[in-house]
Order: structure tokens, then sequence, then C-alpha cells
């Protein structure tokens, strides 16, 4: 019999990495161009390795594959290959472009989907579809270097290989038995009509350890073959393990070890090499793999032709236990876990009738967990080069990440995407942590945990922003995530955790003061900060140098800090109710807010604040060095940002907490200057509410306005980054020697600002939309369902703003569903996805969104922080939580 609630007894077993969730899929996607792998003196890391390269070089840092499993400390790896028969190579890794080759930026050319799984990985499914043709390597790139920027990316589809439906759709699946014991099935199904052949290639090997000069991991681990059913698994570290095969063509071995030869024109350092494998399969070379089936790399070969339409499973069983029978319960075992993980996911979303909704939400779900990494850098070794390695460019020293010694990261944390963006991105990260605290609010929880760890954190205060610049300065969305996640967590388990609270909150006054110390350069409340994840969406390079010098003063800079105030402030309070001592922690963050609050309103009577009257819309400002200011009148999301500074005080709150009810009295009795921004309101039998908000009155009004206008801001698919009023009206900044124009770029960049693989002058991005959200609820909380405001603006229709929140929301949730003209909005002109449902009824999730069309755009697996999609579906239709 199935235990129904035998997913949610597993998460409550261990909260670590450890136990079930010892084994997951912690490969990431690629390996190569990544900064880790880069010891170039220039720290040019995408021509450091290629994709060429990648089957030749063994990685220092991680290990990539398809589809594939390790370890939590990723020592010993799985994953799969396949061959078509007419590829130049084995399909070992996917293929992407590199910055440097797209006229977008890096850029994945496959097509895969994160189908299922469970939070500890005791279930989980994949899949690939893959071309019965050669594979177009080449074409890709050359078709992709003749574009522009003003034209859109090259894609897979666009080459015409699934016209034909020639292709093979590959379910990668795997089903825990028990903590070490995971069976492992590929199903391959030819979805043409004619037959072809197959080569799966089920691969094991150990990341290598021994060859960089570190007496401790000096030793080598051992595959060893018996026959054709099994590999013996020998590790030091992690122990001993059987990967069992069912009926397989043969065993082939190697080493994962560089080809000197290959690639450096060297002598080998070693006789079977990590490309061996492919060699042997692929140009039939039998002296490039070791035939006593010993090595530390191998993989079991399955040969198939299949007819039109035929289907073909494949078995493995990686276990620590020694089985007679390895296949035996096999079926039981999927079975078994296939109705764990529906019984867990029908509890999860018992509410949500619409079946389509609910495989929207499971594959958002699928595709947060899959997306998990073990990410592993120790900046202080990287710098100086390893024993046995040549010394690194004295250059080096002086280059990327050098202030950042102290950080040691060997982490499974959530990636953005694992193939275009495989390394953590701390702001990505926080947004991550809301879908994921519904379904494993302890990973939640040490996911913000672990970047705000002293060997990640620097003793300065700043988080490390992203792996190619930990010194960038991503918006302080921390304290945010933090409260969003405690919330979730408190309804799932019926209790509070007031330690995470508090173990969070210390580490974030460090960061705050160093935002305060670093980014208030006039000391007035005003912050800059600069890059702020943004990418291009300011007249200038924000992390750089200004070309006209002087400073920015930030509206989006100055909004974040107001936001994070109010986060701080509500997490203090929360904290105080136990432990009352932090009532002087929440007074501190109460009028910090206040002063923010108060010089975005320029209460002072300062004229050069960042309203302008005129336009009725917060700017940057720009100060020259001569003394001189002005404002940059950009429509951008660095305006409606403020609307994330809001929060709602409730009388049964400040009755718990009554130093801070007299504090907060204090300051209304006594700087009324302060008392003027903040709203009350009250109710009989309920008593006085408080609104801290920068905007209030007129000012929301405006900006609401200017929102939800469909020829500025709002969008069939959600709020846009830029208005549309500059499609039309750019922004032209005289500057000398010529002039920097904004304009409205709906979808991909057309300049190549930060590389410009992303666009935020006029895409849908879902992040923002997601914060605005949830302010327009926070703002809805206080007003009520009386006060209206007018939506589109220039309808006529008036709704309170819960619902116009919730209108915003089911623009975003369009984009997955098929329209009136039955399109999906993301697929675009792609008519093999909107036609065919073996395409559509599997969801991409993409970067970002075409501000007019909806087309997706950008990585197509960030379900990072598309992800948020399922969230979105629990605020609009509810989800019965445990």
């Amino acid at each position: 019999m199935v235990d129904i609630g035998a997913e949610r007894a597993r998460l409550k077993t261990r909260n670590d990495n450890k136990g079930w969730k010892k084994w997951g899929p912690y490969l990431t996607e690629r390996q190569w161009g990544t900064v880790r792998e880069d010891y170039s003196a220039e720290g040019n890391a995408w021509n450091t390795i290629s994709h060429d390269m990648a089957r030749s070089k063994a990685y220092r840092w991680g290990e990539e594959g398809i589809g594939g499993i390790s370890d939590n400390k990723q020592h010993i790896c799985f994953a799969f290959s396949f061959w078509n028969h007419r590829d130049h190579i084995l399909k070992e890794r996917f293929f992407g472009l590199t910055g440097n080759e797209s006229n977008h930026g890096e850029d994945v050319k496959e097509l895969y989907y994160y189908e299922d799984s469970t939070p500890t990985h005791s279930y989980m499914r994949m899949l690939y579809k893959y071309p019965h043709q050669t594979f177009p390597y080449q074409k890709l790139i050359d078709e992709s270097k003749k574009r522009s920027r003003l034209e859109p990316e090259y894609e897979l589809l666009d080459t015409g290989i699934f016209d034909r439906d020639e292709y093979f759709d590959i379910f990668m699946e795997y089903a825990k038995s028990d903590e070490q014991d995971i069976c492992i099935k590929v199903t391959v199904t030819n979805k043409s009509k004619a037959a072809a052949p197959v080569t799966v290639l089920p691969t094991i090997w150990f990341r290598n350890t021994w060859c960089w000069g570190y007496e401790n991991y000096s030793y080598k681990p051992m595959l060893t073959g018996v026959g054709h059913s099994f590999i013996e698994i020998d590790h030091k570290i992690v122990g001993r393990f059987k990967l069992y095969a069912e009926n397989a063509d043969e065993l082939i071995f190697c080493d994962n070890e560089t080809n000197f030869e290959r690639l450096y024109s060297a002598p080998k350092y070693a006789q079977y090499t990590k490309d061996g494998i492919n060699d042997y399969i692929v140009n039939k070379q039998k002296d490039a793999v070791n035939p006593n089936h010993i090595g530390t790399k191998a993989s079991f070969k399955f040969s198939d032709k299949l007819q039109g339409g035929e289907t073909k499973v494949y078995k493995l069983r990686l276990s620590a236990k020694s089985l007679k029978t390895p296949f035996a319960d096999f079926e039981e075992v999927f079975s078994d876990r296939i109705k764990e993980a529906d019984a867990f996911y029908d509890d999860l979303h018992a509410s949500l009738k619409d079946f389509k909704l609910r495989d929207l939400q499971r594959q958002a779900y699928a595709g947060m967990l899959w997306t998990k990494q073990w990410y592993y850098y120790n900046v202080h070794e990287w710098l100086k080069g390893d024993p046995s390695m040549p010394k690194p460019h004295p250059a080096r020293k002086h280059g990327r990440n050098n202030s950042w010694r102290h950080l040691y990261a060997a982490n499974i944390l959530s990636m953005p995407d694992k193939w275009e963006y495989p390394w953590f991105a701390a702001w990505d990260l926080a947004f991550h942590t809301i879908p994921l605290a519904r379904l494993d609010p302890d990973f939640a929880k040490r996911q913000l945990a672990v970047v705000l760890r002293e060997y990640y954190m620097h003793p300065n205060g700043q988080i490390p922003a992203y792996e190619w610049s930990f010194s960038d300065v991503n918006p302080p969305v921390h304290a945010w995530a933090t409260w969003k996640v405690y919330e979730i967590d408190k309804k799932i388990n019926e209790k509070g955790d007031i330690d995470f609270l508090e173990r969070i909150f210390h580490k974030l006054l460090l960061n705050f003061t160093w935002w305060v110390n670093l980014k208030d350069e006039g000391g007035n409340n005003i912050f800059g900060g600069g890059f702020l994840g943004m990418d291009n969406i300011g007249v200038f390079d924000r992390s750089a140098e200004l070309p006209t010098g002087g400073h920015l003063e930030q509206a989006d800079g100055t909004g974040w800090m107001a936001m994070y105030s109010l986060n701080m402030l509500r997490i203090a309070c929360e904290i105080a109710i136990d432990k009352p001592v932090y009532q002087d922690m929440a007074s501190k963050f109460f009028e910090h807010f206040l002063h923010i609050a108060g010089a975005m309103q320029a209460i002072g009577g300062d004229k050069l604040n960042l309203w302008d009257e005129d336009d009725q819309f917060y700017y940057d400002m720009l100060h020259r060095e001569d003394g001189q200011a002005e404002l940059l009148k950009v429509r951008s999301m660095v305006g409606l940002i403020p609307l994330f500074a809001v929060e709602v005080l409730t009388p049964e709150l400040l009755e718990k907490l009554p130093q801070f009810k007299r504090r907060v009295e204090w300051v209304l009795n006594n700087r009324p200057d302060l008392a003027g921004l903040i709203s009350r309101w009250y109710e009989p039998g309920k008593g006085e509410s408080r609104l801290l908000s920068i905007l209030r009155g007129h000012r929301m009004k405006m900006i609401l306005k200017r929102m939800f206008d469909e020829e500025e801001f709002l969008s069939d698919f959600g709020i846009r980054t830029l208005s549309k009023y500059h499609k039309e009206n750019p922004y032209k900044f005289e500057l000398e020697g010529g002039t920097i124009q904004v304009e409205y770029n709906p979808a991909e960049s057309t300049g190549d600002m930060f590389g410009g693989n992303s666009n935020w002058r006029g895409p849908i991005w879902f992040p923002m939309n997601f914060l605005l959200i949830d302010s327009l609820r926070k703002f809805s909380a206080y007003y009520g369902s009386d006060y209206e405001v007018e939506f589109p603006t220039n309808s006529g229709q008036m709704i309170n703003i819960k619902d116009a929140a919730s209108e915003v929301s089911k623009r975003l949730l369009a984009l997955f569903q098929q329209g009136k003209d039955g399109k999906f909005p993301m697929y675009g002109e792609y008519d093999k996805i909107q036609n065919d449902e073996e395409f559509h009824k599997h969801h991409l999730f993409f970067e970002y969104f075409d501000g007019d069309t909806g087309k997706g755009l950008g990585a197509n697996h960030q379900t990072g922080w598309t992800g948020l999609i399922s969230e979105i579906i629990h605020q609009l239709y509810g989800t019965k939580e445990s």
C-alpha cells in the first residue's frame, strides 16, 4: 500500500542535503565557459574552454551532463549520452552559443523540458527531443554570426530539423527505492514514421579530484566492470556502489582525464582520456578505451534501430546494496514513487480545479527542483592556482573577484538556469525561494541563509552578486524574500520559525549597514547602487564610471532601500513578539524608513528631489562635478520601484509591542513633518491601521495611472520595464561627442551594454511584476475594497486595488495559455510548437517576454524566477496548505 504522505514524511526527517536528498540533479548542464574553469590571463571565460573542447577537458570545479544526478558533493556523477549515428560527436552535453557567438548573448540550442520532481528527488522525470538528422552545430553558429542585434536569435526550430517529426522523445526518469538505491529508466520513442538508429550511453564517472596536487585528494577512485551486467564503484568518501544494467550490449571504460594531445598538441598525460568513449563509438577507435574494463569514467552501451512510432525502455539501477535480481521490483518502485509524487502535488494544489493549471504549476515546480546544482568555487585556490598545475598569469591576482578571496562555496544551490546561468545569482536566488518554500520550506530557508554565511558574504557586509562579478550590486531583496518564506513556512507548519528570522536578521544588519555606508553618497538618504541587476535600463552603464563624471541618485536604489527598511521593520516586529528586546530594532528601521521617505518627498524643501511635478513620476538624478543636477527623464521601472516600499502596521501587532508603539506615537506627536508621511484609518471594532509607504494619496494615484496605462507600462502580458511612450518619444541625452538615446525595445536588446543578452528597455520580467503585485496586495489590505482605481487607464472601468493586482496576474498567466487565436503568446512565430501538442504540452519558462507580443526571450529554462508563475497561480486560485 502506498503511503500518500510519504514525501511529506521524508521532508521532515532532516533539512539538509543528506538522507533522501543525498542524491539529486546536482550536475550542471554547462561547466565549460564558466568563470571557475577560466585560467586565462585576461579573464576570457568563453574562449578558455569551448563546447568542442569540453569532451576532452577534465574540469576542476564541477561536472556537466544531460539529465544527470550526483551525490551532494559531486564525487560520483551519472548522466546520459546519446548518438543518432549521424552526428560527428556524441550528445554528451547540451549545445549552445557563447556570449561572443550569438547576436544576443549566450543561448542554449536544444529542446528539453523538466517534467516532474519531488522535493527529495524520490521521483524525477525530464524529456529531451533529439533529432534524427545531423545536428546543425555549425549552421547555428554561422547563421547567428550573420545576424545583427536588430534581428531575432536563430533557434534550433528555425533550422527545420523538427518539421517532419524526425526525432526521438527521450524521457529520463529516476525513482529511489531508498536513500542509496536509485532505479533509472530511459524511454526512447521514435516520433517519425521511418525507422531510425539510436545509441543510448548511460554514463558514470568521478569528478576529477586527484590530479590537482592536493595531498588529501591524491588517491584515485575506481570503476570496475563485471561482464555486461554491472559496474563496481569504489570511492573512499562516498562509499561503494554498483550500477546495474539490464541487457546492455557492452561496457566501455576510459578515464576522466584531459586529452592534452588533442587540445594542446602536448604529450598525453593519460592513455585513456575523457573523450575515449566518444572516439570509440563515433570514430571506431578501439584503442581509445580500456580493454581491462577499469577506469574513472564508464558507459553501458545500448544500440537499437527503432521502427516508426516504436518505443524502447532501458533500465539501470545505482545501489549501495548488492542485488541478485536488481530489476525484480523495478516497476513497483517506479509505481510507488509516482503515486507518492501525485499524492504530494494533489495535496499541494487540492483547491485548484483546472488541470491545465495544475500541470503548468507542477512543471514550474519541477523546473525549480531540477535546477538545483552543486556549486563549488574556492576563490583563494582559484586565484593562486593548483600545486600540480602551471602557475596562473600574474595579472590574474588583480583580475576578476580578487577582493573575494574568502569566498568558498561548496553547496547545493538553486540556479537561475543550469545552462545559461549555471552559477548562483543572489537576487535571482531570493525569488527562487518563494515557490521553493511551497515545496520544501527548509530548503528555501537554507538557500537564504547560505549566501549570508561568513564564507560567502564579504567581511564589509556586501552580499556576493554572481560569479562574473561578485562586487556588482544587486537589489536588496533578501529581507523581502526572508519574510515571504517565513510566512509560507508558518502557514504550512502552523508555527513561525523565529530562530530562522533572527539568524537572517543579524546578517542582514551587516548588509544594511554596508548599503548605508557605501551607497548613500551624500548622506541624505538618497541612494545610488549602480547596476542593481537591471542591466541596460538606464542611460548609462550604472556599474561603471559615468561618462559625465559626478554621480547618480537613483529612484530605484532609494526605493529598494525604503523597501529594505520596511522588510527589516516587519521582521524585527515579528521577532519582538517572542523577544521584546527587538522592539528597539523595529524602532530603528521605522525611523530610517521615515527619513528615506522624507528624502524622496523632499520634505526639507530641497527642490532637487527625484519626483518630477511636471511628469508626475520618479526619475534618476545626475549630479555633475560642477554642481549642476538634472533628472534623467526615462519612464522606466526605476520610477515604479518606490511602490515596493509599503507595509501595514495593524493595531493587533502594535498592541503586542508596547515599547515600539510608544516610539511610533512619540514620532507622530513630536515630528509632524514625519507624521505626515504615515496614513491611518479607523474602522469600528478594528481600531487604527497605519500605512507606511513612500507612495500614497496623489503620488500613488499618478504612479498607478501610468502603470495601468496600455500606452505606457501595461501590456496584455504584464507590466513592461520601460514605458511604451518612448517608442515614439525616445529619451535623448546630449553628451560631448554625440547623443545617447533610450527608446522602447519590447524584445531583445539592440545595444551591447552588459553583453546584450538581456534587455530592460521594454520586456516583461516576472520578478518585478511579482513585487508590484505583492505591493498592490499590501495597499489593498490597507485601503480595502472601497478604494478604486481605473484599470486600464482611460477605460472608464473602476476596480479595487486587489482586483487590479489579480488582473495583472492574469495577464502574466496568459503568456502560458492559448489565446482567442488558439496560440500561446510566448511561443511567437513557431508554428511547430503552436500547432503540435507534442511540443506545447511541455512548458518552457523564459527569462523575459516581449512587451508587445508576449514572445518568450532570453534563457528558456529560467524557472528560477519565471517559476514564480506557480505562486501567481496559487494567489489567483488558491491551493491547500498542509
